[in-house]
């Protein structure tokens, strides 16, 4: 038995292929670097639930009805000013949404999450949250409201790159909770809570921040050799490399680093990057020749947020922030199956005769 689940077929998706031996994400029918560099949050949202709303209005409408969702999650922020951390208050903000099966649910947590991070990293920092402006896209909105500035159009582009990047990978942890939780019919709202508990776990959304901490440990390229040695001596894992699924390099890599390396200024720091990447991969294939370990989502998203000034404890809600979308549309599919997912166990405990003995 594959106690993780690895090998069990578990559910058919029109939404992702993660094609793990060859190193290739497909979304609706999209390779996953060229929606990364074509498409919007809004038009990943449209992509993704065109098949689970029979109301889904057109990709103009629906970004007009995320900027007016962004507007009431605002006017419905949670009152507390204690924020621990910046993914108690995106949960905060979503457990207090209506909880059903509709569109104006969908929406409202989709625009309303980019609301609640955003305020929690100001709050986190003891500043107080921005309101949106619903004229302005899903993304560039979030960027204000996070720095208080006009957001620049090519940052606005890259965090809509690695939002779309990461809006959906296949039956991850976070999106079979999303799916047993809407398969009993619990609503919208409870099952995006079901995957925001799986993906606050760190062996699943918890990655980016420490590779910026590992940038800052080797500091210079020079120390990146002897730095990597004894991390590698110690058994301490790498992190941004390697993946549960992938055995070839994770395509979402290599569109995060397209999407970073066309920000300004970024040249000196994606270059820190390469170096590292290089002398990483290098002694992981010499330590572990019958283990492939690749480059993962994770590196490159770390130097992506890094660049839009998106401070390391926030980069998990982000990434729900982007996720959501995938929940949505994989609850949603899961509904329209009409069945709880009930699966088996084998028990191994004591049987009763040799208890009563």
């Amino acid at each position: 038995m594959d106690s993780g689940l690895e090998n069990v077929v578990a559910a058919e998706t029109a939404l992702s292929d993660v094609k793990g031996v060859i190193g290739e994400l497909i979304i609706k029918g999209w390779y996953v670097e060229k929606l990364a560099a074509s498409m919007a949050f809004e038009d990943v949202a449209h992509l993704l639930w065109q098949s689970a709303f029979d109301d889904l209005p057109v990709t103009q409408e629906l970004g007009k009805r995320f900027g007016e969702a962004r507007v009431r999650a605002f006017e419905a922020l949670p009152s507390t000013d204690e924020v621990r951390c910046v993914i108690q208050y995106l949960r905060l903000g979503w457990a207090g949404q209506h909880d059903d099966e509709s569109l104006d649910t969908a929406i409202q947590l989709a625009a309303g999450g980019l609301v609640y991070a955003a305020a929690g990293i100001r709050r986190f920092n003891g500043l107080s949250p921005i309101a949106p402006d619903p004229t302005l896209s899903s993304s560039a909105d979030f960027l204000r409201m996070i720095t208080g500035r006009a957001p620049e159009a090519d940052k606005a582009r890259a965090l809509d790159a690695y939002l779309v990047t990461i809006c959906d990978h296949g039956l991850n942890a976070s999106t079979f909770a999303a799916r047993v939780v809407s398969s009993t019919r619990a609503g919208l709202t409870s099952a995006v809570l079901g995957g925001l508990s799986a993906l606050k776990g760190p062996l699943h959304g918890g990655a980016p921040g420490p590779v910026l901490d590992m940038f800052d440990e080797i500091g210079e390229p020079e120390r990146a050799e002897a730095w990597i040695d004894a991390a590698l001596a110690k058994g301490d894992r790498l992190m941004g490399f390697g993946h549960r699924v992938y055995r070839a390099r994770d395509p979402r890599a290599d569109a995060l680093k397209s999407a970073a390396s066309r920000l300004p200024g970024t040249t000196g720091r994606i270059a820190f990057a390469e170096h590292i990447e290089r002398e990483v991969l290098g002694k992981l294939r010499v330590k572990y020749p019958n283990r492939p370990l690749e480059t993962n989502v994770e590196f490159y998203t770390a130097v992506l947020l890094e660049a839009l000034e998106i401070p390391r404890e926030a980069f998990t809600s982000v990434f729900a922030c982007g996720r959501v979308l995938g929940w949505i549309a994989h609850a949603r599919e899961q509904i329209s199956e009409g069945r709880i997912v009930r699966p088996k166990s084998i028990y191994r405990g004591p049987l009763p005769e040799l208890v009563e003995a």
